[in-house]
């Protein structure tokens, strides 16, 4: 068996040729081999799962690899490992996880100045507002500058009930795009189809692309930015997948 070893992640290339097989361990899953020996996770569970489709797509990414493994660059690998490994014994965390950012969310705070700046954020995240408290009933408390904010206890108990509601690997994608995002609007925007993966990412970046505007882009931040959509295109992937 070969084991997927995620703390360490990047290795050398190992193996030559990347399938699908079944598993005694795992019946009526696909599971990802590697020169016909089926991978395992950290805790040496078989990498596998009931969606052909999404198996096929993470297989993609091991057949992508070239001389080493680099599995910071493996978002649905990531994702399905954490799943497979931790399930629904994470659930009350990644609920807790996600309800944490409430309380400082992104697009709960918009600036002071410059004018166009806020304008800017009222045009992209009042929508978002708007279907929350549509969706939920509960309107978000919302403020300017650094003024911190509560959120309302109807709001976070609907969030709640709304996040455990939903099935563990989805709520595991959830909490994923809310730290993404800095937002769980976001990330709860993301679950529920308001707008496209593209245009949520976007609008997470939006102080941002604000100031590169402005005073120009940063290579470095540019390459942190690539790196962080890498994985919420690939958490929004997962999503579609993993049905």
């Amino acid at each position: 068996m070969t084991q997927i070893a995620n703390e360490k992640p990047v290795l050398k290339k190992f193996y030559k040729k990347v399938s699908l097989t079944q598993s005694d361990d795992a019946p009526g899953a696909f599971a990802l081999a590697l020169d016909g020996r089926i991978a395992k996770t950290p805790k040496r569970a078989p990498l596998a799962w009931a969606r052909e489709d999404l198996m096929q797509a993470v297989a993609q990414e091991w057949d992508g690899a070239q001389e080493v493994i680099d599995t910071s660059a493996m978002p649905l690998t990531r994702i399905l490992t954490t799943i497979i490994d931790f399930g629904d014994e994470a659930r009350q965390a990644l609920c807790d996880e996600v309800l944490s950012f409430l309380g400082s969310d992104l697009v709960c705070y918009f600036a002071a100045t410059p004018a166009a700046l806020i304008e800017r954020q009222e045009k992209i995240w009042t929508p978002y507002l708007n279907r929350w408290s549509a969706h939920f009933g509960a309107e978000l408390s919302v403020a300017k500058g650094i003024v911190a904010v509560d959120q309302p206890e109807e709001a976070k108990k609907a969030a709640q009930a709304y996040l455990d509601g939903l099935s563990t690997p989805t709520l595991f994608v959830c909490r994923a795009a809310t730290e993404l995002t800095g937002s769980a609007v976001l990330g709860i925007a993301l679950i529920e189809g308001w707008a496209s993966a593209e245009e949520i990412f976007a609008a997470s970046r939006l102080d941002e692309h604000f100031q590169q505007e402005r005073w120009g882009i940063d290579e470095e931040a540019a390459m942190r930015e690539a790196a962080i959509k890498r994985d919420f295109l690939g958490a929004a992937q997962f999503l579609s997948l993993c049905g």
